[in-house]
């Protein structure tokens, strides 16, 4: 986390209907979906063995039916690659106040992962702490809006913050332009990180690399960029063992990484039903 609200500890695109999006939440969040796409096998098809009488050939006395040749088998199908996909919870969805003017347009070179710095408890807790930040930031700091561009909750959600097109802020020494923030929910000094929101976090950042063609080795934590234990050491650890970047070299080698846009009140009621437990 950059800019603290009082009480922190660490210095630091398409709609879907209700029931497709009731389908992409199960499991363990919406970021742990990930469907493989193969194309439908063609079904092999053999023709009945037709009656002696209609393949006899009459050359003579001692004509025998002449067999038809046997069928040949299909070549297997080619199949397309594998492809991830994930719901991006709309802005909307969450209630974040509109963006301010302004702000520092930019191109994203390479991705950069923070963390909330406040410990999250029950991920109830996760929508909400999204719009303290965007008060924080927009009233307190003066900032245009929220300081990242996608959240990930303990669960796996994926939450579109600010847009990409706009660098992000911060309160320490590092110049964020063309970075892609990502924002983890809780303090991973003092909390595990779950299997769903490190899944969460690959797929944004690999999403991340496809759309804006950059390489998956320039991921970095906030700690990485300036004096601070941002990601904290528990989610930190996941980039310097390399198992971040692993996870989403894999991503990317399976082909595709889809982020589909959700917004209106399909997805408000997919943030409802996070808030509710």
């Amino acid at each position: 986390m950059d800019a603290l609200p009082p009480g922190r500890n660490d210095g630091c695109p398409e709609l879907v209907n209700r029931r497709r999006l009731l389908w992409l939440a199960g499991g363990a969040g919406m970021a742990a979906i990930v469907s493989a796409c193969s194309a439908s096998a063609s079904e092999s098809r053999t023709r009945p063995n037709p009656s002696p009488t209609a393949l006899a050939t009459t050359t003579g006395p001692n004509a025998s039916p002449i067999a038809d040749p046997p069928p040949q088998p299909m070549a297997p199908p080619t199949l397309p690659p594998a492809a991830a996909s994930a719901v991006l919870l709309c802005r909307d969805a969450w209630g974040a106040r509109p963006a301010r003017p302004g702000g520092r347009p930019h191109t994203i070179t390479r991705m950069t992962l923070h963390h909330e710095a406040v410990v999250l408890g029950d991920n109830r807790n996760a929508p909400g702490r999204f719009r303290q930040d965007q008060r924080y930031h927009q009233d307190q700091l003066g900032w245009v809006d929220i300081a990242y561009h996608v959240g990930i909750d303990r669960n796996g959600n994926i939450y579109e913050l600010r847009t990409t097109e706009i660098a992000g802020d911060t309160a320490t020494d590092y110049d964020t332009t063309g970075h892609f923030l990502v924002l983890c929910e809780g303090d991973f000094d003092n909390e595990v990180v779950s299997e769903a929101q490190l899944h969460g976090a690959a797929l944004a950042f690999a999403w991340a690399a496809q759309t804006f063609h950059i390489a998956s080795d320039s991921l970095a934590g906030h700690r990485d960029l300036a004096q601070t234990s941002c990601p904290g050491a528990n989610l930190y650890s996941h980039i310097s063992s390399g198992d971040l970047k692993r996870r989403i070299d894999d991503l990317l080698a399976a082909g595709s990484v889809n982020l589909q846009s959700v917004c209106g009140p399909d997805a408000a009621a997919t943030v409802a039903a996070i808030e509710a437990g």
